[in-house]
């Protein structure tokens, strides 16, 4: 009988997608014979997730959640948004948010975490896929902590609490009274759902994007026939525009426009009588960056209608 070592089990998971346990077992059910055990694995219905791992995943849910001080938030992808509304998928959403929330963020740590139902969470992950039969990426994950203050949670579009199409945390330090604190913390993210900012402050606005940005409003500028004095003023003034349209502190709150965020947590902090800093926020939106897969009888019917 062919000895099962921990490579052969390996190399059985990557021909099937199917869990190490499931790996093992089949090897000893079959003498060690990689083939045979695969088709023992198929007949068993525990390759099925290997055959679905190229199609794309840009449905799902964004789960989200904090224990008061530390925040976490992950994206579970799926094919559709049919599998996003089973009580499976959700119920795993759920406990991978969990878990998370004891982690640092890391997306390829949380995958190797201890499952609560046994395993690992990739392993957990294999299994349902191969249950439910659709590809699914545990794509992301973040964390947010602070020493003293609140980490708030806001879901847009939400299946059930914590579940939802658009997940926000938002980090304010404070010493000053975790219900109020919380509160305010609540309607920032509520603000970063419905704005999309991509900075906290200019400070933290990505050195490439800003030389992009510039070198367009520059080109932009020269259009004119301008004189490069002129034309460096002109940047200068876009770039400010640019800055007030992606950095949260300076983008128009959504819930007073009198004021910018900066202010409106000035004003905020006043009234709860100690100051509030924001230290970060996260913002996940389902399937954002996905390519969605294309319907191939719509995408033909939509050129014979064309043409």
């Amino acid at each position: 009988m062919v000895e099962i070592t921990a490579a052969l089990v390996k190399s059985l998971r990557e021909k099937t997608g199917a869990g190490m346990m499931d790996c093992k077992k089949a090897l000893t059910e079959n003498g060690g014979h990689m083939e045979a055990s695969v088709d023992w694995l198929r007949s068993q219905g525990l390759a099925a997730a290997a055959k679905k791992a190229g199609r794309a995943a840009s449905e799902g849910l964004v789960g989200i959640a904090s224990n008061g001080t530390k925040g976490a938030v992950v994206e579970l992808n799926v094919e559709t948004d049919f599998v996003a509304r089973n009580e499976s998928f959700q119920d795993f959403v759920e406990s991978l948010v969990q878990i998370a929330l004891a982690g640092d963020g890391d997306v390829e740590a949380l995958k190797a975490a201890d499952h609560p139902a046994g395993e690992n969470v990739t392993e957990q992950l294999t299994q349902l896929i191969s249950t439910i039969g659709e590809n699914m990426d545990l794509r992301r994950s973040a964390v947010l902590e602070v020493e003293n203050g609140v980490v708030s949670t806001y879901v847009h579009n939400a299946m059930k609490p914590g579940l939802g199409k658009i997940g926000v945390l938002v980090a304010l330090e404070s010493t000053a009274d975790a219900i109020a604190v919380g509160a305010l913390g609540k309607q920032i993210a509520m603000h970063v759902a419905a704005s999309s900012p991509l900075a906290l402050t200019r400070d933290d606005v990505d050195a490439d994007d800003l030389e992009r940005e510039r070198n367009i409003l520059i080109e932009q500028a020269r259009d004119s026939g301008k004189p490069e004095e002129i034309i460096e003023k002109m940047v200068e003034g876009r770039l400010r525009k640019y800055y007030e349209e992606i950095c949260l502190l300076e983008q128009t709150y959504v819930i007073d426009t009198d004021n910018n965020v900066e202010k409106a947590v000035e004003s905020a902090a006043k009234e709860i009588g100690a100051p509030v800093s924001i230290k970060g926020f996260v913002r996940f939106a389902l399937g954002e960056g996905v390519e969605k897969e294309e319907d191939f009888a719509t995408e033909v019917a939509a050129v014979a209608g064309g043409s």
